[in-house]
């Protein structure tokens, strides 16, 4: 299998992860800022294998697979870091329903669309607007909590900001689940002839 240029800064998306991890918890002054900047790498990374696979038409089974993966965990991974450095109290309690909420969302997506795939349906669930807007509604809520998740750095004040972005992009991750379970549910309900009893 040759692994073309897309594909290879996907690749390099998923092995940003563990680094952003080890800067999250590592004990240097201005970590928390180096986190944030391999996030905003990590995400840009995004756009950019796609706009180049659009671009060069270097598409691929793998990076189609990859793809989604990649930005699964890069979220994944950061609300986990993110609730566990916010434990305790209401922001604590917020934190881990928004980002249960988003991961939730995301595995039944994911469910959805392989099924919908194994039944030759794929096409009836296609990406929504509101499903765009909220990815940038999430990544810049992660980036700003990334830089504001300890006390050192609430002189920003933005941590709020990035508490309410988040949650906006919780109800967005709802509205987007929903629109993708409205465009299956005919066949969920066996109303088309795709539909296994």
């Amino acid at each position: 299998m040759r692994i073309n240029l897309p594909t290879w800064l996907t690749l390099f998306r998923v092995a940003l992860l563990p680094v952003m991890v080890v800067v999250f918890y590592a004990p240097f002054r201005g970590h928390n800022i180096t986190a944030a900047i391999v996030f905003v790498l990590a995400a840009v990374t995004d756009w950019l294998d796609g706009y180049l696979a659009r671009r060069m038409n270097l598409t691929s089974a793998f990076g189609a697979f990859l793809d989604p993966v990649a930005d699964k965990l890069m979220v994944a991974v950061t609300l986990f870091l993110l609730v566990e450095s916010h434990r305790g109290g209401w922001p604590g309690i917020l934190m881990a329903v928004t980002a249960a909420v988003i991961v939730g969302r995301e595995i039944s997506v994911s469910a959805l669309r392989e099924w919908m795939a194994e039944i030759g349906m794929s096409a009836t669930v296609k990406v929504a607007l509101v499903g765009k807007l909220k990815t940038v509604m999430q990544m810049v809520a992660l980036v700003v909590l990334i830089v504001q998740h300890e006390k050192a750095a609430e002189a920003l004040r933005l941590y709020h900001i990035g508490e309410a972005l988040l949650v906006i992009a919780g109800v967005l991750t709802i509205w987007s689940g929903l629109y993708y379970l409205r465009a299956a549910w005919p066949i969920l309900r066996g109303d088309t002839p795709g539909s296994k009893g």
